[in-house]
């Protein structure tokens, strides 16, 4: 594949992205939703990254991970805690991680 070609896909790729994450914005401006729909899809980022950190923190190499030395998870609970309580996502990015590497020197 040429410089150019792979330009091109990745300006294209970009453009059609765009367009499609827009086409949502564009009509939810037009589109009056019943209020339970509208409610229930406040809950789409949570379901979805439950959905994503999950499997994080409960399995390893396609294996549940069933003992209590699992560093990952007892991170996520530290991580979750904070978040609670601070409301701040870089705080609760940052102790999660420093309780994972904590964690992981004392556990392994």
């Amino acid at each position: 594949m040429s410089p150019v070609s792979i330009w091109l896909a990745i300006i294209l790729i970009g453009l059609i992205t765009f367009a499609y994450r827009l086409s949502f914005i564009w009509l939810m401006e037009r589109i009056n939703l019943p209020r339970w729909l509208r409610e229930a899809l406040r809950f789409v980022p949570v379901a979805a990254l439950t959905a994503i950190i999950t499997p994080e923190l409960l399995t390893h190499n396609g294996q549940i991970i069933t003992s209590l030395n699992n560093a990952r998870l007892w991170a996520g609970l530290i991580a979750a805690a904070v978040a609670w309580r601070t409301r701040n996502v870089f705080i609760t990015i940052a102790a999660g991680m420093l309780a994972l590497w904590a964690l992981q020197l004392i556990l392994l």
